[in-house]
């Protein structure tokens, strides 16, 4: 869809760019106007209004913006109707009319000055609008953003029972502003950038100064400067480019939909990054605890979330390993299987045409695959196919003996225990299959053999210098008070020692 800058030839509206940027605004309107054209030759949405005022006639003007992206009420009240209809030769003087006009005539809150052809035809394309004068070099930018957005709404994937209901939209100002009604402080930065060679998409850094760290604040600059790609359509392709080992299943960038969930993620020090026309919000750096909490955790009572993280923590180990286990225990230890089960196991397998190891992996792909086509389709659809297609194929499967019994019991379990935690993706599936073959080839010495690189593997990661394991591999009381558990909030009083830079000590409670 999108390809690397050294892959790409330069395209005709960026030789256009390049060409206009060298280029000068002159001193005719109608020579500017033509400018413009040229840079938007066979756009329709270009919209060119001149107009000159009745009573200075040295007040001629023309305005530039594109349809459907600004407010024309906007326009007509703030700009044409004060120049056009209003006496200026009493209230203005021409020795200088376009700063008379800047700080006298226009009503706009935001109104600067220009002459950088490159700086007005992207003000342009991003809703404002270019106001020319005859006779002067120079433009004025005036912001009439005005484009529609989607409705403030809960986040669908990530519902809760208790805690805020609102959700980001794909809007960068609405997400901002939503960010900064729950962090009121100064301290709260905002870092603007600006990612893709075609689509120019605006991105934004979110930190509060002296809390984040950073080390972690400029290696992330560093990622997002060496970014080289055609376009940027979504914070997923943001956060895949900037993301520690590119090639390892596991997040090191997270994202989310919710406010209160970038909000608690700021103030315990780490940074947020926001994508204009994304509503899924990018937070580091991301730890392997956070995959087992919860956006409620902080709203409940804290030994209902503590227990409901370890019920997580326990479903994801079923989900990654009890298809294996199931495998390794029939297969090379039936003595460790109680009598009256190992024979009702057997008499289950009597006549199925497969070993256990293949009747593991159909079974695995066929949940994967139903889950895949409940989550394409439209939800009520979605939903009935989903059950009505595991009733089929489980009872039809096992009234033909194609796969006994137990084994369905065992894919049963893995799929609703993986759907314990949600954030997990595509990683327990590959730690599936992976300690299956383990489980066939050695039994429990495999499993374990996997489990003991499985650890390594994970102490070795690390999320933009963080240890991926922090919190969970030796006792910290600055770190291990929300990790594997989450203890009363008058308990807490300090941030995550590695996660943030300074204020150490400031009472937490203040934070989620």
């Amino acid at each position: 869809m999108f390809f690397r800058k050294k892959d790409v030839k330069k395209t005709k509206s960026e030789n256009k760019s390049r060409h206009a940027s060298s280029q000068k605004l002159i001193n005719s309107v109608d020579a500017n106007i033509k400018l413009f054209q040229d840079m938007f030759t066979n756009d329709d949405t270009l919209i060119v209004r001149k107009f000159q005022n009745k009573y200075l006639k040295a007040a001629a003007c023309c305005v530039i913006y594109i349809d459907g992206m600004v407010n024309t009420e906007v326009i007509h009240e703030h700009i044409i109707q004060p120049i056009l209809g209003g006496d200026l030769k009493d209230e203005i003087s021409d020795g200088n009319l376009l700063e008379e006009l800047q700080y006298k005539v226009i009503a706009s809150s935001d109104v600067k000055e220009s002459a950088d052809i490159y700086d007005l035809v992207g003000s342009t394309i991003n809703g404002d609008t270019v106001l020319l004068v005859e006779g002067y070099k120079k433009a004025l930018i005036v912001s009439t953003k005005g484009w529609q957005t989607r409705p403030i709404d809960e986040p669908l994937a990530e519902r809760v029972v208790r805690g805020p209901r609102e959700g980001f939209v794909e809007s960068i100002v609405t997400n901002l502003s939503l960010i900064r009604r729950k962090i009121k402080n100064p301290d709260l930065k905002f870092q603007f950038k600006e990612c893709g060679m075609t689509t120019k998409t605006k991105i934004c850094v979110c930190y509060i100064e002296g809390v984040a760290s950073e080390k972690v604040l400029q290696e992330l600059m560093h990622r997002l400067d060496t970014i080289e790609i055609d376009g940027i359509l979504d914070s997923g392709s943001v956060q895949e480019l900037i993301k520690d080992a590119p090639l390892s299943p596991l997040e090191t960038v997270t994202s989310t939909e919710r406010p209160d969930n970038v909000a608690g993620k700021l103030l315990e020090g780490r940074i947020a990054v926001v994508v204009d026309g994304s509503p899924f919000v990018l937070t580091l750096p991301f730890l392997f605890v956070e995959y087992f909490h919860a956006d409620e955790d902080y709203y409940n009572d804290s030994l209902f979330s503590s227990v409901s993280r370890a019920f997580r923590m326990i479903g994801t180990i079923a989900a990654i390993l009890l298809p294996a286990i199931y495998v390794s225990l029939t297969t090379f230890h039936q003595e460790m299987i109680p009598t009256p089960l190992l024979l009702s196991i057997a008499a289950a397998r009597q006549g199925t045409p497969f070993p256990t190891i293949v009747e593991a992996v159909i079974m695995g792909f066929l949940f994967e695959i139903l889950r895949e086509t409940g989550t394409r389709m439209p939800a009520p659809i979605g939903q009935t196919v989903v059950i009505v297609g595991a009733l089929i194929l489980g009872d039809a499967a096992l009234e033909s003996r194609f796969i006994s019994a137990p084994i369905i019991i065992v894919s049963g379990l893995t799929g609703i225990t993986a759907l314990l935690t949600v954030k997990f993706k595509s990683f327990p599936i590959i730690l599936r299959l992976l300690f299956l073959f383990l489980a066939f080839l050695m039994g429990l010495y495999g499993i374990i053999f996997g489990l003991i690189g499985l650890v390594i593997y994970f102490m070795e990661m690390r999320s933009y210098g963080i240890p991926y394991l922090l919190g969970t591999t030796a006792y910290d009381e600055k770190n291990i008070r929300d990790t594997v558990t989450r203890v009363p909030w008058w308990q807490v009083h300090f941030r995550p020692r590695l996660s943030s830079a300074e204020n150490h000590d400031s009472d937490h409670r203040k934070q989620r």
